[in-house]
């Protein structure tokens, strides 16, 4: 652990400055390469693989340290006031737009001290490529404004965030207390009518479920277990980003930060690892499941101990868009290494409104052709059911 207390400050986050060493103007790292490009020169100078190796920490280590004293990385960080996130800001940068809501940000900074990150997934797609699967994506949704498509045709503007998250592994012993359930099957006599109406008896047999106590212990080891150490972005978008793929995780350096920002971690180490153990609790209830057997089971208790655990700081690479619509502001995420895409979608009332005026004219138009069609032929009328029997896809109103 003295390792990574002890390594030097950083200064990655937003904006990192690397100066072209023919022009001085400033470089920026090329998603999908192992470059960095001057953007006035064009310049390339490549980022030489690091010989640092990507290590698990000692969690109980880590907790008792930064108890006792703070850890060594300080960085100069911003909140936003509309959506709460942190972020690194370089020193000579004042007023910034927020890539998660699009407030715009005044800086008033504090120095925070925090763990350094030990790894990162360098970004993959660039802002092309990105707004090209958010442009896919975005053909899908059903009523969405106007305005949402044109964002993704070129209007808007995608910021590329590399966001912070937490890794855990541990060895777990869970202990258990429960039952099991096993079906059997009674005859039962009932009564019932046949079809001339006269009460008869019959025999069937019913499954009932007989239980019986079971105790005991499951083992298992979690490998990796991912942890977004943010509260800027809503869980159901970031979770829905999976996969990502941690064997392509490079030891943390800043050249890979150049042109990017970076998110500070709101969530802490211990936090981070309470939210751990709940997605762990999971996986130990199903593992539980299975071994009391049975056809069925009840759970009363289980107590889980938590050995051998460490943990991993890294950033991930997102592509994220706002975009305000009805004074509220909607976000579209997309993997910056796969090219997932998840996001809020607002609703055009206008598009609604007249889909609906639209399904009340085609079904008035089919009630009209009905009634005409009996006026000359002597058929019966159609009735509304018959009428939803030939056109499924119009909803009864």
């Amino acid at each position: 652990m003295a390792e990574a207390e002890r390594s030097p400050e950083s200064k990655a986050g937003v904006h990192t400055r690397f100066p072209c060493p023919t022009c001085g103007a400033i470089l920026r790292y090329l998603p999908g390469t192992d470059q960095i490009q001057c953007d006035h020169c064009g310049h390339q100078s490549r980022i030489e693989p690091s010989s640092n190796r990507i290590l698990e920490l000692d969690y109980k280590n880590a907790v008792d340290l930064l108890r006792r004293q703070a850890p060594e990385e300080v960085r100069r960080t911003v909140k936003c006031q509309g959506c709460a996130a942190s972020f690194d800001f370089a020193e000579d940068v004042h007023a910034e737009t927020c890539p998660y809501c699009g407030s715009g940000i005044v800086l008033e900074t504090e120095a925070h001290k925090l763990i350094k990150p030990q790894a990162l997934i360098a970004f993959v797609l660039d802002e092309k490529a990105a707004k090209e699967q958010l442009k896919d994506w975005l053909k899908a949704l059903w009523f969405a404004p106007s305005g949402v498509k044109k964002y993704a045709r070129g209007d808007g503007k995608l910021t590329g965030v590399y966001v912070p998250y937490w890794t855990y592994d541990a060895d777990t012993s869970s202990s258990y207390v429960g039952q099991r359930g096993i079906v059997y099957h009674e005859r039962k006599t009932f009564v019932v009518r046949d079809r001339k109406g006269r009460r008869v008896r019959q025999q069937r047999m019913v499954p009932k479920m007989r239980w019986s106590p079971a105790r005991g212990n499951v083992g298992r080891r979690f490998d990796d277990v991912l942890i977004l150490a943010s509260h800027t972005l809503p869980h159901e978008l970031t979770s829905d980003l999976d996969p990502w793929l941690q064997e392509h995780l490079v030891p943390y350096q800043e050249e890979y930060l150049a042109g990017f920002r970076s998110e500070a971690y709101q969530l802490d180490l211990e936090a981070g690892f309470r939210e751990a153990t709940t997605e762990m609790a999971q996986v130990i209830r199903m593992d539980v499941r299975r071994d009391i057997g049975g056809d069925a089971q009840r759970i009363h208790d289980i107590q889980t101990r938590y050995g051998d655990v460490s943990f991993k700081h890294i950033l991930l690479p997102v592509w994220v868009a706002s975009y305000r619509y009805g004074g509220k502001a909607y976000q579209f995420v997309v993997n910056g290494q796969t090219g997932e895409v998840q996001g809020e979608r607002p609703y055009s009332w206008i598009k609604i409104s007249i889909a609906v005026l639209v399904g009340l004219i085609l079904i008035a138009l089919f009630l009209v052709i009905a009634a005409n069609s009996d006026v000359t032929s002597g058929d019966l009328p159609m009735t509304i059911d018959q009428i939803f029997e030939i056109q499924p896809d119009f909803p009864r109103r």
